[in-house]
Formats: C-alpha cells, sequence, structure tokens
C-alpha cells in the first residue's frame, strides 16, 4: 500500500421501481496482482460480497477469487477517479481467518477500509384513487441501495469492524482520544459519513506523524 493514499468518493443513488447498475455490476478499466506476482491489464468487475474479481483480458474472461489476489485497482467513471483494492486476512470467526477485498478509503498508521454491498429494502408507498370513498392506499415497494460497511486497519495487521455508532468510534483513536473530539465538534463532522470518516483518519494520522 502506498503511504498517504486519500481516497474517498460521493455515490448518490436513485432507484426504485426501476433497475440501475451499482459500480460493482460494472466493467472498469484497470489491473490485477495476483499473489504470484503476475499483473493482468483489462476491464474488470469485482464482486465483494462474494469476493472475486472477473477481468476480461481481449474478450477471454478470467475469474479470481480473494484467495489468489494481491491488489487490484479499477478507473470508476462514475465517480472519474481511481480506487484501490487489497485482499487482506480477516478474522470471520475467532481465530479463523480467512482473505476478503477490501477498498483502500486512507491510508496510514490507522487505515480506514470499507466493502460495499447491494441491498433490497421495502419502501411504503401510497396510491391516491380520486374517486375511490376510501382516499389514498399504502403499499411497499422494493429498493435497492447501497450499503458501505467500514473498517480501521492498524499497523499490526489486526482489522476491526466499525459499527457506525458516534461512540464507538472514538475507541479507534485511543491515544489522541480528546483532539479528534474537538476536530469533529468544531468541524461539524458525522460519524456516518464517508467523507467525514476520511478527514477524521486523516486528522488522527497527521496527529501520530507530528
Amino acid at each position: 500500500m502506498r503511504k498517504g493514499l486519500l481516497l474517498y468518493f460521493f455515490i448518490q443513488i436513485s432507484f426504485l421501481g426501476v433497475s440501475q447498475d451499482f459500480p460493482s455490476e460494472i466493467w472498469h478499466k484497470g489491473k490485477l496482482v495476483l499473489l504470484s506476482e503476475d499483473t493482468i491489464v483489462g476491464k474488470l468487475k469485482y464482486d465483494l460480497q462474494n469476493d472475486a474479481v472477473q477481468i476480461n483480458v481481449r474478450n477471454v474472461l478470467q475469474t479470481y477469487s480473494a484467495r489468489k489476489i494481491l491488489y487490484f485497482e479499477i478507473f470508476d467513471e462514475t465517480i472519474d477517479s481511481y480506487r484501490h483494492f487489497y485482499s487482506l486476512p480477516y478474522n470471520v470467526q475467532s481465530n479463523y481467518k480467512v482473505p476478503l477485498l477490501f477498498e483502500v478509503l486512507y491510508e496510514g498508521h490507522l487505515s480506514l477500509l470499507c466493502r460495499e454491498e447491494i441491498v433490497t429494502e421495502s419502501v411504503p408507498q401510497y396510491n391516491s384513487y380520486p374517486y375511490s370513498y376510501y382516499g389514498s392506499r399504502p403499499y411497499n415497494q422494493s429498493r435497492a441501495r447501497l450499503n458501505y460497511k467500514y473498517y480501521f486497519l492498524d499497523e499490526k495487521g489486526g482489522i476491526r469492524n466499525y459499527n457506525l455508532k458516534k461512540n464507538e468510534l472514538m475507541q479507534f483513536f485511543k491515544s489522541r482520544q480528546q483532539q479528534v473530539k474537538q476536530y469533529i465538534k468544531k468541524n461539524n463532522l458525522k460519524h456516518d459519513r464517508m467523507r467525514d470518516l476520511v478527514r477524521v483518519t486523516a486528522y488522527y494520522n497527521a496527529l501520530l506523524d507530528s
């Protein structure tokens, strides 16, 4: 990983009753580096929910699981920016680790990672019948949206999940907790917003470097 990598992006999705392509469903220009150190350049499509990457090289499709991947990067045209992913060992159970794919949002002494997923939820809607005595009638409409799970990676390689709870966030910045609290308050940052989490992580790393 490269020190000081600062990458964040904003994706707004409106999906209601119609199909829509999410970033993981789109082919991106990119490169894939395997554990064998082989580098493959082509069109990439990633699947974080199954921890796999598909790559199209001269119309030949190849699929690689996180167990065979070291690193991959893509140029995401939806946000006009490069995005970087690593395969890292993660404790799915006590004393049992498996390689999972994580996107790097900020890299430093304490790194901020994320994994995206597509979730389906029911949203109440109302149909109005102007000639009906009973008026509008409620019904549920399915909607897919992009959800993010955040993680912090320390210098010893430990990865901890962050559940977007305000009090929990400070646990990751113990050595500079008061300064981080003041920074969040002064800049009116949110504990559950991607760009603000990136700013807080960058500030914390700057404190450690000073």
